[in-house]
Order: C-alpha cells, then structure tokens, then sequence
C-alpha cells in the first residue's frame, strides 16, 4: 500500500524550542512552509486548530491559492460553528484548492480549553456530538435534496446546499483519540485515524481497537491509520543523540522563559492520549528501534511529542516497523520547523518511499506465485 506524509502548516515559527519571532498568522513564514513541504516530497500538511490561534481555514485557502500539489488537512473543532456552514466552507475550499482537502474533526480532551469557546459538554458527550455532527456534513456534501435534521445535539429543517466539493463523494475524514468513546466514533466514521507516537507495541493494540470499532459499527472497510512523531536526525547516530539532548534543554529553557502555550496544562492532562504517552515515558526513555519519551514527558504528553532519533536511515527504518503494523500515513514535524520539514523530506522520505515500493512489488511476486497454486488444488 503506498504511503504518505503529512507535514505542519504553521502560521509562524515558534515551537516548543523557540517563541515565535513574529505575529501568530505571518503571511511569508507560512508560505514559505507550505513551499518547502511541497517542493520536498511531503503529500499533505495540517492546519492545526487551538482556541486562539488563527482560523486554520482561511489560512488553508491561502497556501491553497498559491500551491500546486500539496494537499491540506484541516483542523475543526465542532463546537465552533454549525454543521451547516461548516459543511459549506469546506465544499467551498475543497473548490478553492482543486481537490485538496481532508478535514480532521477534532472532538476537544481538554475540558478548560473548549471552555474557553463556550463548549462546557463533557467528553462523552463531545463525541457523541462530533460523530452527529461528522454525519450531518457528510450528508450535506452529498444530498441534492433538502432534508431535516432531529438530532440530539443539531436541528434544523429543510436544508439543500448550492455549494458541494469537488471531491466524490466527498473529502476524506480524519479523526483521533485514544479512548473507547473515541474508537467507537472514529472507528464508524472516519477514513483516516490519527494516533501519536507509542511504542509498537501500544499502536498494534490502539489499531486492533479502531478496527474493532468500524466492525462493531457495520463497515466493510476500516479507517487508515496515520501516526504522528518528532522527528531528530543528523549524519550520525552520536550526533543524533548529542542533538536530541540539546533539544531536551532547549525545550526545559523555554518552559523557564515564555509558556510552551495556553491550550493545555503540563501536568494531569485530561485526555486518553496524553495519558498513554505520558505511561510510556514513565515506562522508560527508549523504545523499540528509535522510539525517545523525554520530550514527551516534559511537554506533559502534549499532542505530537514522542522523538524518533538516529539517522535519516535509522529514523526510515523505525517508521517503516509502523508502516508492517498497517500505518500507512507518517506525520511528522521537528522542532525547528522549516530546516527541520526540508531535512526530513530531502532525507527520509525517499528511504521510506523506495522500501515501501520494494515490499510492495515483494507482496505482488508472491501472489502470483500463490495463484496458480490456488488454482491446481482447485483443479485437483
């Protein structure tokens, strides 16, 4: 199966190592981001979303105006609109961009912050909300017909959009989290699902459950799976190191200084997946092939945090045990975003690329090989 690689749209150049340098939307900075994930060999980057920051659509149709191939992913938080006009404005990017987005619905683990957007429902119920409000959009995007809507959470009568995607049937869905609640909701309903960075061993488990869940839920197909890292390369593994260790200070230096941000604590964070990377820290510091928690750890489990140190060719091998589990999309970001963007697209993509071609080709030879064995046991 082919892989692909979704890279970060940020709207300036802070990160967990440095505050930013200027305003939180910097017109050239995120340009000139998106430029380099398209120009080296990245297929999508996010436009995250957090209750302060720039509106990620409208910053989505910018770079969509002024790229060619990169495909866009955008974050959306249902409490912050109606499904109705949320489901018009991305059949109006997917326009704008030709066909590039995919929308990743984000339900909020983090009770404080939805808060701070009026959204006071609690977890269950935000996911109940979100997989309503996932229906309804699809709905939209694909129904030629006025319709009503009696929901728990939504109602309304006699809605027909005059606007719908360029996508059919309709942009792909994108959903994360790693708790029951949110298994059985992506699980029904999305095409891709986003984990973050565990040991192998705890992906392995968390894909067993998606997949529980879109079986439990009546699918005949179950979402992709994409998985998300910290990416720290150099030329050798003792630089890699050294640099991973810098990166440690550096982040310990910046809590010091300005807060890493408002959007959630650094202690006791709410949601299952912060929890699950938090457990793997405590259970140590290095895992797997390249697998490195300490900055997970200091950041408080937040969001993408889990490293991947070594080489580029190490780093390519460790993300190519996730893609054997049946990961076949890799986010990822460092910490100095646009060095960091080109190094790994210049470096790692194409070690993954041409592996993932050569087990592809490798599975090809050995069903035609099998096919007319199956065939002369048939016969006989």
């Amino acid at each position: 199966m082919p892989v692909e690689f979704l890279g970060i749209a940020a709207t300036h150049d802070g990160s967990e190592v440095t505050p930013r340098s200027g305003a939180s939307f910097d017109k050239d900075y995120t340009l000139k981001l998106a430029r380099a994930h398209e120009d080296y060999g990245w297929d999508r980057v996010l436009f995250a979303y957090a209750s302060g920051s720039p509106d990620p659509s409208p910053a989505a149709a910018y770079v969509a105006a002024r790229t060619e191939t990169l495909q866009l992913l955008v974050a959306h938080r249902p409490n912050v609109s109606y499904p109705t006009f949320a489901a018009k404005t991305f059949a109006t990017l997917d326009r704008i961009s030709d066909g590039r987005l995919a929308v990743h619905f984000i339900t909020g683990g983090n009770d404080h912050e939805q808060r701070r957007e009026g959204d006071t429902l609690t977890k269950d119920e935000r996911y109940a909300r979100t997989r309503e409000y996932i229906r309804i959009v699809k709905k939209i995007w694909t129904s030629h017909e006025p319709f009503d809507h009696e929901g728990t959470h939504y109602r309304f009568h006699d809605f027909v959009s005059d606007t719908f995607p360029l996508q059919q049937p309709h942009p792909q869905v994108s959903f994360g989290g790693s708790s029951a609640a949110a298994y059985a909701a992506g699980g029904a309903e999305a095409d891709i699902y986003c984990l973050w960075g565990e040991p192998l061993a705890g992906t392995a488990e968390q894909i067993a459950s998606v997949k529980a869940a879109a079986r439990a839920a009546g699918r005949g197909d179950v979402p992709r799976i994409q998985v998300a890292f910290r990416p720290i390369l150099a030329p050798t593994e003792e630089l890699a190191w050294e640099k991973a260790h810098r990166t440690l200070e550096r982040i310990k230096a910046r809590k010091a200084g300005t807060p890493l941000n408002r959007h959630q604590g650094l202690k006791n964070p709410q949601n299952a997946g912060s929890q699950r990377l938090l457990a793997a820290a405590a259970a140590g510091e290095r895992h797997d092939r390249a697998l490195w928690t300490p900055t997970s750890a200091e950041t408080g489990g937040a969001g993408n945090s889990t490293a991947l140190v070594g080489t580029p060719e190490t780093v390519a091998q460790a993300l190519l045990d996730y893609y054997d589990l049946g990961v076949d999309i890799i986010s990822a970001r460092g910490y100095d975003l646009l060095d960091d963007a080109i190094d790994f697209g210049r470096h790692v993509i194409p070690i993954v690329r041409e592996e993932v071609a050569k087990r592809d080709a490798g599975r090809e030879v050995a069903t035609e090989r099998q096919a007319p064995a199956e065939r002369e046991a048939l016969a006989g």
